[in-house]
């Protein structure tokens, strides 16, 4: 399998948010530069995956946010059992699945990738409304993760913890609360879901009071849970995945209860319009479909159950239509409030 390192975490570039320093054209500066250079790295990688001459090709090319740890050994034992090369290309936390996306937006007329495993979902629908899959049964979600409040139980008693979003603005909570930057990944899409759940108007007012509330303001979840686990934050918003991680650490970390705020997650797999290798593309695209797979998934918690209706309580339900159709006015209403 030809993988692409992951890029270098920052696990100490924490910001407050409260504090002056990340501007708007600051972080559009960062986000460029990393996609030129996520872009080269790429360019590259897909000279390997082609042999670079040395006679050796991939028989399918992956793009996938799923996280390397969890992803790999279910691709590796695609290929064990069905003889398929896999040409892996993996994401980076600090932008997740935007970076994929970019990508495959500047390839639909010369796609280099043949399917793409999504961990999260809105970009998928987004990726469909462009005309970048197959167009018949172009893709299918599998399994769910969920989006949780984690507290750090060695700073903080559960019968004391906040179990609403609402709560995390309170004063008492002022520079305890970590979150990822809200304009990439799962973090972005659980707020959009909410304004579309909460309205414009309520939705907007506690993003600006949660902000006043000076929250750590981090490059992914996984430094949400590390932060809490540390007791740096006490309180995090972030994915049940990477509070399993925490917790298989042995971090004092605790999953607050599914609530109606809660955002299921589910992963996505789709075959790209004109796949270079459309057959075995949809070798995998089954693949991944399969329970056994699914539970092996679940198992390592890289998803949290098989199916979102086994969850017996009320939790989010995105219109990912409309979510799309809005996902530019809502992202610049994200920017002026967190990146002010």
């Amino acid at each position: 399998m030809v993988v692409l390192p992951q890029e270098d975490r920052v696990m100490n570039g924490v910001t407050r948010t409260a504090k002056p320093g990340v501007s708007h054209d600051a972080f559009q500066w960062q986000s460029s530069a990393f996609i030129l250079q996520f872009s080269v790295v790429l360019l590259v990688v897909a000279c390997c995956v082609a042999g670079c001459g040395r006679g050796e090709r991939a028989a399918v090319v992956v793009y996938t946010s799923q996280d390397q740890v969890y992803a790999e050994p279910i691709l590796n034992e695609f290929s064990a059992q069905t003889g398929i090369k896999v040409g892996a290309i993996y994401d980076s936390e600090a932008v997740k699945t935007v970076g994929l996306v970019n990508r495959l937006l500047a390839e639909r007329r010369n796609p280099q990738c043949d399917i793409f495993w999504n961990n999260e979902e809105l970009r998928t629908h987004q990726l469909a409304e462009q005309g970048v899959f197959q167009e018949t049964n172009s893709w299918q979600a599998l399994g769910f993760r969920s989006r949780r409040i984690v507290v750090n139980t060695n700073r903080l008693p559960i019968a004391s913890a906040p179990r609403s979003l609402s709560e995390l603005t309170n004063a008492m909570w002022r520079g305890k609360v970590a979150l990822a930057y809200p304009l990439f990944g799962t973090t972005a899409t659980h707020f959009l879901a909410l304004r579309q759940e909460w309205g414009e108007a309520r939705w907007k007012a506690w993003c600006e009071a949660l902000q006043a509330n000076q929250p750590l303001m981090v490059d992914g979840n996984s430094v949400v849970v590390k932060l809490v686990g540390r007791g740096e934050a006490w309180i995090g918003l972030t994915d049940s995945d990477d509070i399993a991680a925490g917790q298989r650490e042995g971090l004092p970390l605790a999953a607050m209860p599914i609530t109606e705020e809660t955002l299921l997650i589910r992963n996505t797999v789709a075959v790209i319009r004109n796949a270079p290798h459309a057959s075995a593309a949809r070798r995998v695209l089954d693949y991944l479909q399969r329970p056994d797979v699914i539970r092996k998934l679940v198992a390592a918690n890289a998803l949290e159950g098989i199916s979102p209706a086994d969850i017996g309580v009320r939790t989010l339900k995105p219109d990912w239509d409309v979510l799309v159709h809005e996902l530019g006015t809502s992202t610049k209403t994200l920017k002026e409030v967190f990146l002010r």
